[in-house]
């Protein structure tokens, strides 16, 4: 039986890659704001309604150099339900992570548990928009004004993603993202920084290339986050498929829809009706109704060759580093240990067939009758 992942990268044509490519191998500039790379900020800017975009190597290293850009110090309110990288960025900055809940019905941080932190040491919030649905950007930006702090949005998911047409990367003082291989735009490995600020995108431009300015001096401790042509290739290649890549996204997300809703003891993904979404994404919750737990379904999936994933399974302060450095969470998160302990994120991506959909919702249908 063939193995149905959680995941696939969609890829261009192998010509049309190839084409981007010889433009760089033919001008001998593989990095260092190369013509593609220019090209493809130009690009992206144009496409997604933004002001400004760095792009950046990873997008851990785009979360480091929003933290280090806007010169963050002290502490830092994050959500636990996120990937690993969302914290180390802050720790490997030299600051402290404070983790709060996640909202009662949703996956994103709970705006309304920012002020019971009274820490005079907070100088910003990390927001994670999860799977791609938005924070409550109105609540978060109110807060941040009367508080005087910062925020950077990490926005890894969010790739086209909108409220009332509105791109959310323009959010915040700063939205991350990441073009890593597993999401639904990529170049391999690769992230970007989207600011409204001219002065901050030319300060981060700056931060990712070691810290030179044009004449040559080193004015800040930058690192090398800079992305190479072979990643802007397959970027510029990929920028015609976008609208097609979310089109097919969606009709897959519809299907499990059709396919799982209506089932006890399974929640889906609920899309708010004033947000233009990217389809990232189709996590189900296992819950109370439903009769296997969220580890046996798990182990049911893969007896049948299927691998959905435990997204995000443990919480952030669960991992040893967290609990060695003693930076756990000093305040309630039992609303995101809930969802970490009954999510799965099934198997979603453009070239996904009606049949695998099928196979893997017959697993859950086939647990009901067992």
């Amino acid at each position: 039986m063939e193995k149905i992942f959680v995941t696939k990268p969609f890829l261009p044509k192998w010509e049309e890659y190839q084409n981007y490519l010889k433009i760089a191998l033919e001008s001998q500039i593989l990095t260092n704001n190369g013509y593609l790379h220019q090209k493809f900020e130009e690009q992206l800017t144009k496409k997604l309604k933004i002001h400004n975009i760095s792009l950046i190597n990873n997008g851990t290293i785009a979360l480091e150099l929003a933290i280090q850009a806007l010169e963050l110090r002290g502490k830092i309110i994050t959500t636990p339900y996120s990937f690993i990288a969302t914290a180390n960025s802050i720790l490997l900055r030299g600051l402290e992570p404070i983790f709060i809940d996640i909202e009662d019905n949703g996956f994103n941080l709970d705006p309304d548990l920012i002020d019971e932190i009274k820490d005079k040491d907070v100088s910003a919030i990390i927001p994670v928009n999860v799977y791609g649905i938005p924070c409550n950007n109105k609540k978060i930006k109110q807060i941040a004004q009367e508080r005087e702090l910062r925020v950077i949005y990490d926005s890894a998911h969010c790739f086209g993603v909108k409220v009332n047409g509105e791109s959310i990367l323009n959010w915040g003082d700063i939205s991350t993202l990441s073009f890593h291989a597993t999401k639904i735009y990529h170049t391999f490995e690769g992230g970007a920084i989207a600011t409204a600020d001219e002065n901050l995108k030319n300060k981060i431009d700056q931060l990712r290339n070691f810290g030179f300015q044009s004449d040559g001096d080193v004015i800040a401790l930058g690192t090398n986050g800079k992305m190479n042509e072979a990643q802007a290739a397959m970027g510029l290649a990929l920028i015609p498929y976008i609208d097609e890549i979310i089109t097919k996204r969606k009709q897959r997300f519809n299907l499990y829809i059709e396919y799982l809703k209506n089932i006890p003891g399974i929640k889906l993904l609920s899309i708010p009706d004033d947000v233009e979404y990217n389809y990232a994404y189709f996590p189900i919750l296992i819950q109370q109704g439903f009769p296997l737990t969220r580890d046996e379904l798990f182990n049911k999936f893969q007896e049948n060759n299927i691998y959905p994933r435990k997204y995000f399974y443990p919480l952030i302060t669960n991992f040893s580093l967290y609990k060695n450095y003693n930076i756990i969470s000093k305040h309630k998160i039992t609303n995101a240990q809930k969802i970490a302990d009954s999510v799965l994120c099934l198997p979603l991506y453009p070239d996904i067939t009606e049949n695998d959909i099928y196979r893997v919702c017959k697993v859950i249908k086939n647990s009901i009758i067992l």
